[in-house]
């Protein structure tokens, strides 16, 4: 059940993130979403919780970065596809 909600908690972010980016709600690309955000939770969330002193607990500031790492993840990701 974890293992879902983390999942879906990662789909949000990142389909947040691409919003935030610019991306109209039609165009989410949903594969894109989950990966950014599971990246970006994992990276940002884990990060601020840390950074807080929350360890792996679930707190607002481990939300916050994840979404917040979901939008670096998702900018950064949107830089190398317009490379291609």
């Amino acid at each position: 059940m974890l293992i879902l909600a983390i999942i879906l908690l990662g789909m949000v972010a990142g389909g947040l993130a691409q919003l935030v980016l610019g991306r109209s709600w039609s165009n989410i690309d949903w594969t894109t979403a989950i990966v950014a955000g599971l990246i970006g939770s994992f990276v940002g969330g884990l990060l601020l919780s840390l950074l807080f002193g929350h360890g792996l607990d679930l707190h607002p500031t481990g939300l916050i970065g994840s979404f917040l790492g979901a939008i670096v993840v998702t900018f950064v990701w949107g830089l190398f596809r317009k490379a291609d």
